[in-house]
């Protein structure tokens, strides 16, 4: 296809395709899937080989949240069967983050529903960001906290956060359909607070609420415009007891179309699969890997995922390797200009701009109903299996393993 040729060498400039283009991706026919994917996987290739960086949710607080994002599990309102706790300490934090680091993770997203953090909840994450570095030499950790006010994101990073993630989460023009106890532009705030800090920038999206073509698209292009190192990509987990409860609008092929045009348009950025994936995607997950270099281990904030060994074995048979320690993530031409500014963080792609609760703290990065945070949701190795589709329109509890072990609970968390 002559579209996507011209894609692919866009990608490979890392130059910005048109607004058409991008919607023509989303456009294509199943018959063409195979073939979008792997246009797709030549610019992943180009900037990432083979490799994938896997990332790990710990959920600090859970639940409660005072505000009224209408996928989330954990807001204002919510009949969620979620676990629901109060601060974890620095070290039952940091005990959690080690399974994950065990399980080869190279990033530690810690989470916590609100609208967003007290100075005094700074200082308590940085603490816990303390004990999880001592632990672990080398390791990443990003802070999802909500909606940042004047100082805090330079208290984070001073506290040793490389990466705050707050998710735009839909187009400006549909945001106040999904929110309404705070605005699109406080998201942005956040998300430009937390990359004039030196913080690497992490904000993604949520596929499947009822959105068009447009607002993917709108909202993939202002994750450029905003030069987020990292952007997840979560698809919609219907929690029941929420007002998205009924919004099953996906399939594997147009999530497998979304995250294709993702990568086209912030095509030398860490696009990640969060929330939803086992849900959506199931046995299609390996063919993401083709256009995604990183995903999530294990359980997310509020729902479980699948096994993690299964994570791994996935990787692996697919023919991908797992990120080390030691390898930066972000091409040199983004993290040469990370480092100059004396953090882990955001870039530039040489003039043109490039591309995680209540405000965004309960959603991260992973966000899909707060199944994922710096991500969504998902059975694990031991949950019913997925049936082939599930109907728009009912409530699919059977669909959705709230999550029962891990942090906050004395259950071994998966990882």
């Amino acid at each position: 296809m002559d579209l996507l040729n011209t894609l692919v060498d866009k990608g490979l400039r890392r130059e910005l395709p048109t607004r058409e283009e991008a919607l023509a991706v989303l456009a294509t026919s199943d018959d063409e899937l195979l073939d979008v994917v792997a246009a797709a996987g030549k610019v992943r290739r180009q900037w990432f080989g083979r490799r994938v960086k896997l990332n790990y949710l710990v959920n600090l607080k859970s639940g409660l949240c005072p505000e009224d994002c209408s996928y989330c599990s954990q807001r204002l309102g919510s009949k969620a069967e979620i676990l629901k706790y109060t601060w974890l300490k620095p070290e039952e934090a940091s005990q959690a983050a080690a399974a994950g680091v065990a399980g080869g993770a190279k990033r530690v997203c810690l989470v916590a529903s609100g609208r967003g953090p007290t100075d005094r909840d700074v200082d308590r994450v940085g603490k816990t960001i303390a004990a999880i570095k001592e632990q672990n030499e080398g390791i990443e950790v990003c802070a999802c906290l909500g909606l940042l006010s004047d100082g805090q994101a330079e208290r984070l990073r001073d506290a040793g956060a490389d990466a705050y993630n707050h998710n735009l989460n839909t187009s400006e023009a549909t945001y106040g359909q999904i929110t309404k106890t705070h605005t699109y532009a406080d998201r942005v705030d956040t998300v430009q607070k937390a990359h004039g800090a030196g913080l690497s920038a992490c904000s993604g999206l949520i596929a499947g609420m009822g959105e068009t073509d447009e607002d993917l698209v709108d909202v993939v292009f202002s994750l450029r415009e905003l030069d987020a190192d990292s952007v997840p990509v979560n698809f919609l987990i219907p929690f029941e007891g929420t007002p998205l409860a009924k919004e099953w609008n996906l399939t594997p092929q147009r999530c497998l179309r979304i995250l294709a045009m993702a990568r086209f348009v912030c095509p030398d950025v860490e696009v990640r699969l969060a929330g939803g994936r086992e849900v959506h995607l199931r046995s299609l997950q390996p063919l993401a890997l083709h256009v995604v270099n990183s995903i999530f281990l294990g359980d997310y904030l509020t729902s479980e995922g699948q096994a993690g060994q299964t994570d791994l074995d996935m990787i692996a048979d697919a023919g991908f390797e797992v990120e080390g320690a030691g390898t930066s993530t972000l091409p040199a031409h983004r993290s040469d200009v990370a480092e100059a500014a004396g953090s882990g963080g955001c870039g530039s792609n040489g003039g043109a701009s490039l591309c995680g609760s209540g405000a965004g703290a309960a959603d991260d990065a992973p966000t899909a109903g707060c199944s994922s945070a710096c991500g969504g949701c998902s059975g694990h190795a031991d949950a019913t299996p997925v049936p082939a589709q599930a109907e728009a329109g009912e409530v699919r509890s059977d669909l959705v393993a709230v999550r029962r072990r891990g942090a906050g609970t004395d259950i071994a968390p998966n990882a």
